[in-house]
């Protein structure tokens, strides 16, 4: 069974039934990262174009190995080796790439709906790999993924999501996604990252970290969005860590059994302390495991290949 769409832009406009099929494909696509053999033909002979505006280490890598085990073709395309640095367009670099038979686009873009140009543009399907400060749904997907594969399920936690929200996809997707699936969702960070309005999506809102994280069941830290934000969100970063920072005094304040999730890279030290980071509640790692699972899923679904 494949999805109803044609492209994966954004968690917003998924049902919650597309949500739970994707989960549920991922968790079939987990096991063979843990074979000796990583690789199954599913999407043999298709060609799989990374296009990425932006850097990115986690999501481009993330993709790739997905793209590969599934022994798809994989092309990587990044700004500065394109066209775009001689004043080609977009959309330009785009139509060029799929008149080489591309079957599946994978954009990142600085501008938030970027995705949604090539998307109406082309016959390929296209993957929101985040753009500007819209969504990152394959972030989204594999934090929903993770969380329920800790915790047996969504429905009536209390996920709480820490620090810049006003500048950063995933709180988006995140939110978006855990709302669906009937999380209860807190924000907390300082008001300059928390957008106005925020509330009238379903979440509450904290100043004060102890406040939001009181019996917390999911804890998602996000990272200083410091080459987006500009000067005058916040003092320093001492006082940042101060006063939004999660320690071990603080993971003692929610429930037992806390997840603690950050999208990476983390800033260590300012976002978390390095023992929380590395620590039992911590599943920083199994995040990024997760991610090649959700992105094969992803990838699987869209290509249109029938199970």
């Amino acid at each position: 069974m494949g999805l109803k769409r044609k492209d994966i832009l954004a968690i917003a406009e998924m049902e919650k039934e597309e949500i739970e099929l994707i989960l549920q494909t991922a968790e079939s696509f987990k096991e063979v990262s843990t074979r000796e053999i990583k690789k199954v033909p599913t999407l043999r002979g298709k060609t799989v174009v990374n296009l990425f505006f932006e850097p990115s280490t986690r999501t481009r890598t993330s993709f790739e190995l997905a793209a590969k085990r599934l022994s798809a073709d994989v092309i990587n395309i990044s700004t500065s080796s394109s066209s775009v640095v001689k004043g080609e367009t977009l959309l330009d670099t785009a139509r060029n790439i799929e008149a080489m038979q591309s079957d599946i686009i994978i954009l990142r873009h600085a501008s938030s709906g970027a995705p949604y140009i090539l998307a109406r543009a082309l016959r390929s399907a296209v993957i929101n790999a985040g753009d500007g400060s819209h969504e990152h749904p394959s972030q989204g997907l594999l934090d929903l993924y993770t969380i329920k594969e800790k915790k047996g399920g969504i429905q009536g936690l209390k996920v709480v999501i820490v620090g810049d929200v006003l500048h950063s996809r995933v709180a988006r997707s995140d939110i978006h996604g855990l709302k669906k699936l009937g999380a209860e969702v807190h924000l907390a960070g300082p008001p300059t990252m928390i957008p106005l309005g925020i509330e009238q999506w379903g979440v509450k809102v904290h100043y004060r970290l102890e406040e939001a994280i009181a019996g917390a069941d999911v804890i998602i830290l996000l990272r200083l969005q410091l080459e987006r934000q500009g000067k005058g969100y916040l003092p320093t970063l001492r006082e940042y860590a101060q006063l939004y920072g999660l320690n071990s005094k603080r993971v003692a304040l929610a429930n037992n059994g806390v997840l603690v999730m950050h999208p990476g890279p983390i800033n260590r030290g300012v976002e978390v302390t390095p023992e929380v980071a590395d620590g039992l509640s911590s599943v920083i790692l199994e995040q990024v495991t997760n991610g090649v699972a959700v992105r094969m899923a992803l990838l699987y679904l869209l290509s249109g290949e029938k199970s």
